[in-house]
């Protein structure tokens, strides 16, 4: 696999995965994309200024761009706060190729040379930085941060799209996700999918859209409790009972990407819920 690296608008660079048919970033910015999708949604400034201690978890930590845009916002408001970070990624190769590159150079030069001490050995400890970059299966090396009782002020969960990467998008995986967030905590992603909301929904989550980045669809910030919430639109809430909402089911964790799609769409098949189709159809009316 060769990993070349693609500039964004922002001049930060991402990856193309071969396995998933897709980059990492949007092309509106790699930078641009972890501070808008996932710094401002978790009020990451705000936190680091109330707090001694901040813990993240990444998950799909990929280059390495969310947690350093993560860690270099945290030190310029308060260069004395400890962060500890769990991070979860399948593919060993990424993280050490992006740093041999000198893609992580958009951040403090100081987060750099300890995120790529992180790609190499993967762990990192020192009086600032707790952190771990645990090596396979997301379903599965989640299970190792509920082990260890780890409950994040901030979660990114950063997966490829859903229907390239259906196994961590279902309501099994976020139900795991879920058990390591904190009760007054913020998880932001990327996807507004109403597949990827009513599996929040599920775990017991509460969520509200977050602004797109360049051309792509809004985000989701999901919490506890609504507080910080952004109301959604009665498109939204319309949205959420169609057949689009049916989510992604993994009931042992173990499922294939076309397993759990297959799955999906038997029960889309079997539901008297309206059509997504019908559902455009009547608000280009409006």
């Amino acid at each position: 696999m060769v990993l070349d690296p693609k500039i964004t608008e922002d001049g930060s660079y991402t990856f193309f995965s071969d396995e998933f048919q897709e980059h990492y970033h949007s092309f509106a910015g790699a930078k641009r994309e972890a501070e808008e999708k996932f710094l401002i949604p978790c009020r990451i400034a705000t936190q680091a200024r109330t707090k001694s201690t901040l813990r993240l978890l990444d998950i799909c930590y990929g280059l390495g761009h969310n947690t350093a845009a993560a860690l270099t916002k945290i030190w310029q408001v308060n260069p004395a706060c400890r962060v500890e970070v769990i991070a979860l990624e399948r593919d060993p190769a990424i993280a050490p190729t992006a740093f041999k590159n000198n893609l992580l150079s958009p951040w403090s030069s100081e987060v750099a040379v300890l995120l790529g001490e992180l790609s190499h050995r993967f762990e990192v400890q020192t009086e600032k930085l707790a952190a771990q970059l645990l090596i396979g299966d997301a379903r599965q090396t989640i299970q190792l941060a509920i082990a260890q009782n780890f409950q994040a002020d901030a979660i990114f969960l950063d997966p490829f799209s859903p229907p390239k990467c259906p196994q961590l998008w279902t309501v099994e995986f976020l139900k795991l996700v879920a058990q390591c967030l904190d009760k007054q905590s913020y998880l932001a992603t990327y996807s507004c999918a109403a597949a990827i909301r009513q599996a929040m929904t599920l775990a017991n989550l509460k969520f509200g859209g977050t602004p797109g980045v360049g051309r792509r669809s809004p985000g989701t910030l999901a919490r506890f409790t609504t507080e910080h919430l952004e109301p959604l639109s009665q498109q939204e809430i319309e949205h959420l009972k169609t057949r689009a909402a049916i989510p992604y089911r993994d009931p042992d964790l173990k499922g294939d990407r076309q397993t759990i799609l297959e799955r999906r769409i038997l029960e889309q098949q079997q539901t008297t819920l309206e059509s997504t189709s019908q559902w455009k159809k009547r608000w280009l009316k409006k």
